[in-house]
Formats: C-alpha cells, sequence, structure tokens
C-alpha cells in the first residue's frame, strides 16, 4: 500500500488522503481549506490525482473540510462510489448546498461547482452502518463511531498483503452529549490521527457547562445580548442540550434563545429523525427522550428560518442570546449580529469551537479593537469570552489514550488534521508515551506501507 497526503498537512481543514493498493486507488474525505485567502486559492487549484482514476472515497463525517471538494471532484471526472454513515450523507448534501451558496457569493466571479454538480455527487453517495465490513477491489473496509458528531467514523482499510491503516477523522471529545463515545481503535499495523488540539487539555463537560451558566447569566443580568457564533452542526445541538438542561433546572435567569440558522435548522431535523435509533445517540439522550424531554426544544427557544424572521430579532430587546452561524464568523447571519453588538459594552461574544487562522473569529479572539465586516469597520468593546470544552475534537490525552490499545502492533503514526504548535507535540506525546514511531508529514508527502 501506498499512502500521500493531499491534505490537512500540517494545518487543520482540508483532508484529503490517497492510499493506493495493487489495482485500487481510494480517497479518504476530499474536504475544503478554510480561513482566509490562502485556502480560497487552494480551493480552486486542480486535484494532484486524476480524479478518473479514483475507484472509491470513504468518508469520516459531514463536515466541510471533509467533503467540501466532492462535488469538485466529481465535475473533474470522479464516477466511482462515495461511503460514510446514512446520517453523514444526510448532513452532507444540506452542508454541500450551505457551502455552494457561499462559496458562490465569496467568488462570483468563478464557480467552484453548483448545484447540479451536488446532485450527482449525492447519487453516487451510498450509505453504510458501523463495523458492517464491505470490499473495493482488494481492500477491506469497516466504519466505526468516532463519537465526533452523529454519525461521524473513524475507517480501517486492510489490505491483501494483511496490512492494515485507521484512519481517525476527527474523534469526538471525552463523554460528548447526544452521541455515544468514540469507539475502541482495532489493531492495525498504521494510523493517521488528527490533532486539531494536540497540545492542549480540555476543560471537563461539568466545568464547560458552569462556564455557560456564569456567563449567560453574567450578560442577560447586565441586559446586554449574547452572541454565540457556532457551527451548524453538533456544536448548536450540544447548547441547545445544555441550554435546555440550564433552564429546565432554573440555573439562567430567563432570556430569549434564538437559532438564527437555517442551516443549524435543517441539520437539527435530521438530529430529530435519528433520535431513537441506538446506533448513534448515546443511553442518557435516548432515555431522555424516550421520557417525554424534548432535548432540541423548549420554552423561550425560537427558531429564525426567513431573513423576515431573523432581521425581527433586532425589535426584541435585550437581555437575549443569539446562537448563529457561521462558527469562525466567515459568513452566515452571525455577522449582521456582530455589526450590531460588538460595539456593546453590555454585550459579550462566546466562542465554542476552534477559530482557524486567518478567520474573522480568530482576529476577534485574538483581542482585535476594530475588525472589518461586511465592508464595514467596526468597534469590538463587548466581552470576549471562550470556552474551549465546547470542542467536538478529542484533545491531547484522549488522542494519546485512543491510541494505547493498538500500541503493540502499531508501526508508525502519522499525525495529520493540526497546526505544527498542535501536531508536533501531539508526535513527540506518542514516541514518549507509546513507544511507537510517529510523524507529522508535509502536503504531498508520500509513504510505502
Amino acid at each position: 500500500m501506498k499512502l500521500t497526503f493531499y491534505g490537512a498537512a500540517r494545518m487543520v481543514t482540508g483532508a484529503n488522503y490517497l492510499l493506493e493498493g495493487r489495482k485500487t486507488k481510494i480517497l479518504i474525505d476530499c474536504g475544503l481549506c478554510q480561513g482566509g485567502s490562502f485556502c480560497d486559492k487552494r480551493n480552486f487549484e486542480p486535484f494532484p490525482y486524476n480524479p478518473k482514476e479514483i475507484d472509491a472515497v470513504l468518508i469520516t463525517h459531514s463536515h466541510i473540510d471533509h467533503t467540501g471538494r466532492l462535488p469538485l471532484l466529481y465535475k473533474a471526472g470522479f464516477g466511482g462510489k462515495i461511503f460514510s454513515t446514512r446520517p453523514t450523507k444526510e448532513f452532507s448534501e444540506h452542508l454541500l448546498i450551505d457551502s455552494e451558496h457561499i462559496l458562490n457569493k465569496e467568488n462570483n466571479s468563478q464557480e467552484l461547482y453548483s448545484l447540479e454538480d451536488i446532485d450527482k455527487t449525492m447519487e453516487l453517495w451510498d450509505g453504510v452502518r458501523y463495523r458492517e465490513k464491505f470490499k473495493i477491489k482488494e481492500f477491506e473496509i469497516e466504519f466505526f463511531d468516532a463519537g465526533h458528531i452523529l454519525g461521524s467514523s473513524f475507517i480501517k482499510v486492510s489490505g491483501e498483503d494483511g496490512k492494515s491503516i485507521v484512519f481517525s477523522g476527527d474523534l469526538g471529545n471525552v463523554a460528548t452529549p447526544i452521541v455515544k463515545d468514540t469507539e475502541i481503535i482495532p489493531e492495525a499495523d498504521y494510523a493517521v490521527i488528527e490533532s486539531t488540539y494536540g497540545n492542549r487539555i480540555h476543560e471537563d463537560l461539568e466545568i464547560r457547562k458552569d462556564l455557560l451558566e456564569n456567563i449567560a447569566e453574567e450578560t442577560i443580568k447586565a441586559r446586554g445580548v449574547l452572541l454565540i457564533p457556532a457551527f451548524a452542526m453538533e456544536r448548536t445541538q450540544e447548547l441547545l442540550y445544555e441550554l435546555n438542561e440550564l433552564a429546565e433546572n432554573g440555573r439562567i435567569p430567563k432570556a430569549p434563545i434564538f437559532i438564527d440558522s437555517p442551516l443549524a435548522i435543517k441539520l437539527t431535523a435530521v438530529y430529530k429523525k435519528y433520535s431513537q435509533n441506538p446506533d448513534y445517540y448515546d443511553k442518557e439522550s435516548l432515555d431522555l427522550m424516550k421520557g417525554g424531554d424534548a432535548i432540541f426544544d423548549f420554552p423561550g427557544l425560537k427558531f429564525t428560518l426567513t431573513t423576515e424572521q431573523s432581521k425581527e430579532i433586532n425589535d426584541v430587546a435585550a437581555p437575549k442570546i443569539i446562537i448563529a452561524g457561521s462558527g469562525m464568523s466567515q459568513g452566515g447571519r452571525i455577522l449582521h449580529h456582530e455589526v450590531r453588538y460588538l460595539p456593546d459594552k453590555k454585550s459579550a461574544i462566546l466562542f465554542i469551537g476552534y477559530q482557524a487562522n486567518g478567520s474573522l473569529g480568530r482576529q476577534i479572539l485574538n483581542g482585535a479593537k476594530k475588525v472589518k465586516i461586511l465592508g464595514q469597520e467596526v468597534e469590538v468593546n463587548c466581552k470576549i469570552k471562550n470556552i474551549s470544552g465546547y470542542s467536538a475534537h478529542a484533545d491531547q490525552k484522549k488522542l494519546v489514550d485512543w491510541l494505547r490499545p493498538a500500541r503493540r502492533n502499531l508501526k508508525k503514526v502519522f499525525v495529520v488534521q493540526g497546526e505544527e504548535d498542535q501536531s508536533i507535540p501531539l508526535a513527540q506525546k506518542i514516541i514518549d508515551e507509546l513507544a511507537v514511531e510517529a510523524e507529522v508529514p508535509l502536503r504531498g508527502d508520500s509513504f510505502e506501507l
């Protein structure tokens, strides 16, 4: 087997790995690069391999940095099969349509791909179940629950020569609400592991819930507005889960909570569709829903689907909480709210997810006093808050612990999906703690396995 890294090498986004056998070529993920003009340029570059020669694509989960170039792959001649879990397929269609709208708006002189390309891509897509082995020519494939978002997977690929490799995709945080915990890694010769937070230790879940309670209470009592730029996928649903719990137990003062994201509303509907399925939901969530608790709906929560409904939020007096996309403030309705409330000293903006280099969210989080939004220069006077424990990504401890059961057979671990200040320390930690060879590849690096 030969493995080549064409994306997410020494950076977080743009996952794209080519695995070649004697007669087979498969891709693992095919994502967009995200974060500033550098990525805008890279996304339009031709693929460094011939898409017509690719037999199949295995998708770990639906986030756009793992799926966002699939329609472009189709457009460039790919006609093979795409495999993922069924929720991942459904989520991906919504996310790709949203991405097409944003990309074509940002690059109005150049179209990356069209809605028709997305439709044709979805026709190539098959849903599979966890631990359901299947063959792609000489490769045997098996998906396992990564515990990152609903339907997320890590994938084991085994060759006819007896060698095997596991691709982690994105691994979930410890005991994340809603989804089941990450499955134990199976035995393998090689592993490709993410490192988004490869040099960080997260706050535990109770601490993050307490922080959310304190920030919400402080902002509401000040009669301000709490802005939460949130990824429409998983982060919004986790927030709903915990705000529901805080509201039901009287732990935060009453204030209207707005989900101002058409995409988040559509994705939440998919969450509801699978809400009775034990393949995807953890026992606690299933028990709550069986007991009649609508974990994605509670008094005071308002979903604003249309543009008109979104504008009407301005007419609702503070205090209020507004959850809107995008999670890095790179687009979406959050921008309009930021223009309005970033200058307000009584208000606060709370970041609960990764902010890529070059993103507006990273600028605000780093303490910029003025930022440019929608062509306007906006003063940042509001309070800046951050809760790292809301990450759906594993921290360093969990990443190392996940590899631990396979350490006796692992010949080498490739560390990807992290900036160098995260990926290099994780590689060293793997070497020191597990006594397994680890390397942080560069884009374009190839390895004979």
